[in-house]
């Protein structure tokens, strides 16, 4: 008697994959990022937005087992770039200059990782370069993340240790934002970023500009376009907010963490482009 063996079934794939194989464009890869995206947040990990008060919100437990370590090629990264002083900007940076076609995307660092990997991949699809504003407790959950950041050609900054109202804070508090924050950047990376910006606010009080120049910072960076996409208005209302506000110069405050936010982007980035307008770091912008 000959035993007729049958050949296992192929596996499966995820309804991610059989989407990318079957529609391999750019639009229909991302719109399964936004569907994962928008599942995950729905469980809870939206982060409050940098314009209100009281404490940030953190990713739950179960979020922070991804990327914990970096891969094995990476043991020894070239230091990442230093801040710099531009002589001709203020000592708070609102945009750049409004003769040049360009424009700086500034994202708040912290929420969900696959919803930042899914942004940054966007941006870089498209020929962009973002500015990502890290808060220190995301670093320490998912401490890879600021080495993709940078090795995607992005610019990587302080955006606090916990994300609290810095201006509210005494002196002694606020600075020990700043450098808790600044030490993570450094340990991760070998730099201390390129760039601070304050938490819970567009604009750093006088005393926090001081603090963050003792920290190692020259500048401070706020920006003169709110996307509002931490509102969840919905990605047409992100791309709108944008588009209408948006010109030589600007610098937007972007999140990750929000669905909004990362269904908005292709629209934002394809009419930038018919516009002329580059979207570039912010370093690039000022140089």
């Amino acid at each position: 008697m000959v035993r007729v063996t049958t050949p296992a079934r192929p596996p499966q794939h995820s309804t991610e994959e059989s989407v990318t194989r079957a529609a391999p464009d750019r639009r229909s890869a991302l719109r399964s990022g936004v569907a994962l995206a928008a599942g995950t947040l729905a469980a809870g990990t939206l982060t409050a937005g940098c314009a209100t008060t009281g404490a940030a919100a953190h990713p739950p437990a179960a979020s922070r087992a991804s990327g914990t370590q970096p891969p094995a090629h990476r043991a020894a990264p070239a230091a990442a770039p230093a801040p710099r002083r531009f002589p001709q900007q203020p000592a708070e940076i609102t945009h750049g200059p409004r003769d040049r076609p360009r424009v700086a995307l500034t994202f708040h660092g912290q929420g969900d990782p696959a919803v930042a990997r899914t942004l940054l991949g966007e941006a870089e699809r498209n020929g962009a370069r973002v500015t990502v504003l890290a808060v220190g407790t995301w670093l320490d959950e998912h401490p890879d993340l600021a080495r993709r950041i940078l090795d995607g050609g992005h610019d990587l900054g302080n955006h606090t240790l916990r994300h609290l109202d810095i201006n509210a804070m005494s002196e002694a508090d606020a600075d020990a934002e700043i450098r808790g924050c600044a030490e993570r950047l450094r340990r991760l990376t070998g730099s201390i970023g390129t760039w601070f910006r304050p938490s819970r606010t567009p604009r750093a009080s006088p005393a926090v500009e001081r603090l963050a120049r003792g920290a190692g910072y020259p500048h401070v960076l706020s920006y003169d376009l709110d996307s509002l996409d931490y509102t969840s208005p919905g990605a047409p209302a992100v791309t709108r907010q944008v588009l209408g506000g948006i010109r030589n110069g600007s610098v937007v405050s972007m999140h990750f963490g929000y669905a909004d936010t990362v269904a908005a982007l292709p629209a934002v980035l394809e009419e930038l482009g018919r516009r002329g307008l580059r979207a570039v770091t912010t370093t690039e912008l000022l140089s």
